[in-house]
């Protein structure tokens, strides 16, 4: 598989800059509870490439999870990234809308399709995992809402 060409973007305010290699050309949606709260919807994310993601400026991250940390801008407080904690895991899900138009990429996942509102949909034939689909996936225990 040929990698895909770096993309760059910004946060609201532009005060942090990011720069990384999608791993895919693809965009990905969480309607889990934290993701909903940290967004006001369901979290669009491009997973980088592992080592691939570079971010300057005012980036805070936190521990969402015991598995988990979100980053975000100390500036305008935009989302940044999603990254699992694990030992081993170098997964980053990035912001979508930190990239001009998502980066052109399509919606081909959603997940935590059970907890999501039913206010709204995505539309399309894409991949839908539940909150078990997802954590089996990823090899955590279902402990609630934790992320």
């Amino acid at each position: 598989m040929t990698a895909l060409p770096p993309i760059s973007g910004a946060c609201l305010c532009g005060a942090v800059t990011v720069t990384m290699v999608p791993a895919a050309a693809e965009v990905h949606a969480c309607h889990c509870g934290q993701c909903r709260r940290w967004t006001g919807s369901a979290f669009l994310e491009i997973d980088a490439a592992p080592g691939t993601l570079e971010a300057k400026g005012p980036v805070v991250a936190f521990a969402s999870s015991d598995w988990a940390e979100r980053a975000h801008c100390g500036a305008c407080g935009s989302p940044l990234w999603y990254r699992l904690t694990q030992p081993g895991a170098d997964t980053h899900a990035v912001s979508a809308g930190l990239f001009e138009n998502a980066a052109g990429f399509p919606l081909t996942k959603e997940i935590y399709v059970d907890r999501k509102p039913e206010g709204y949909a995505f539309a399309g034939d894409h991949r839908r995992m539940t909150e078990a689909e997802f954590l089996a996936s990823i090899g955590v225990s279902a402990e609630g809402e934790g992320q």
